[in-house]
């Protein structure tokens, strides 16, 4: 039997990058997966199309994890669909690099929303439906919390608040038998990260020679680890950061 047969995955912000590798590897292992998107229909179009076309299960559900009604909607859709949810990936996040003379109060609340509140309303919803059987929620952070690049203020302050949610909700809601842990990736090649100019960049190349193993990451060397910590292979951890990262500290 697979890791995950039975299981119900919501995975936000799934239509790209490390969110749609996570959730085409939950359905791998047997999970009912819900790709959630805020904007691109087309990518999570695609990723639900790729895990349908492998034999699984997943439907795309478009909402803004930063807006309660959206978020609301969620998880009623995904119970319609698929019956409450077991595991919750909060992998959407949104970034921008900038220096402190640049930083202005609409890119810190777009980020502190999406990355920091998102995370909280989308976690609020999988506690409802979890209910006395427990569940795995995997917070998508990031290794800017430990080597903290110069003009990431705003981004590593969300990181950071992701780690230490972590570690709070680990406690509160061990006692439902809800385990919570987080994955800090280091740099990994996502259509977001072309986007914003890191790959082909002297970042790039400092972030290699200070790597290990000598390379930045790809979606599915995360993926895994999600899958992992969403398994029952698991099942005595919570509370964890696995940092995934070829070993940059």
């Amino acid at each position: 039997m697979k890791k995950l047969t039975n299981k119900v995955a919501v995975v936000t912000g799934a239509s790209k990058g490390i969110g749609a590798s996570i959730a085409i590897a939950l359905a791998s292992e047997g999970a009912a997966v819900v790709v959630n998107y805020a904007s691109s229909k087309a990518g999570a179009d695609k990723v639900v199309d790729e895990i349908i076309k492998n034999g699984g299960r997943a439907i795309a559900i478009q909402g803004d994890v930063a807006q309660k009604d959206d978020v609301d909607k969620l998880f009623a859709e995904t119970q319609k669909a698929f019956g409450n949810a077991d595991i919750l990936v909060n992998n959407a996040g949104v970034y921008q690099f900038g220096t402190i003379e640049e930083i202005t109060a609409e890119e810190f609340h777009r980020q502190f929303n999406t990355n920091v509140l998102g995370l909280l309303l989308a976690t609020q919803g999988a506690v409802k439906g979890f209910g006395d059987k427990g569940g795995s929620i995997i917070n998508i952070s990031s290794t800017v919390t430990r080597i903290t690049p110069p003009g990431s203020s705003v981004y590593t302050g969300t990181k950071g608040a992701v780690d230490s949610i972590t570690q709070v909700l680990s406690k509160e809601l061990g006692p439902k038998k809800i385990r919570v842990n987080a994955i800090n990736p280091g740099m990994v090649e996502t259509e977001g990260t072309h986007t914003a100019g890191f790959i082909g960049s002297d970042f790039q190349t400092q972030i290699e020679s200070t790597t290990p193993l000598g390379r930045i990451g790809q979606p599915n060397d995360i993926a895994p680890v999600a899958v992992f910590l969403a398994s029952d292979d698991s099942g005595w951890l919570t509370g964890e950061t696995i940092i995934a990262s070829g070993g940059v500290r």
